[in-house]
């Protein structure tokens, strides 16, 4: 079950731009767009680790993005 409501991604999708999403692109796009998150925050995490900290900061988001 994914944890992002895909209304939401769905008006996304319309704020750039679609004028009709389908179900099925709907659920890809929150699908992708999870796997993402996943990935920026296990890199984020890392940047945090190594610098000796527990929480995630904006700028280990931002190093982890330039790195995927």
């Amino acid at each position: 079950m994914a944890d992002l409501p895909i209304a939401a991604v769905t008006r996304i999708a319309k704020a750039s731009g679609a004028e009709r999403v389908g179900s099925d692109a709907a659920e890809l796009l929150v699908s992708l767009t999870e796997t993402y998150i996943g990935k920026v925050a296990q890199e984020a995490n890392k940047l945090a680790a190594h610098a000796g900290r527990k929480t995630i900061k904006a700028e280990d988001v931002e190093m982890a993005i330039s790195g995927i």
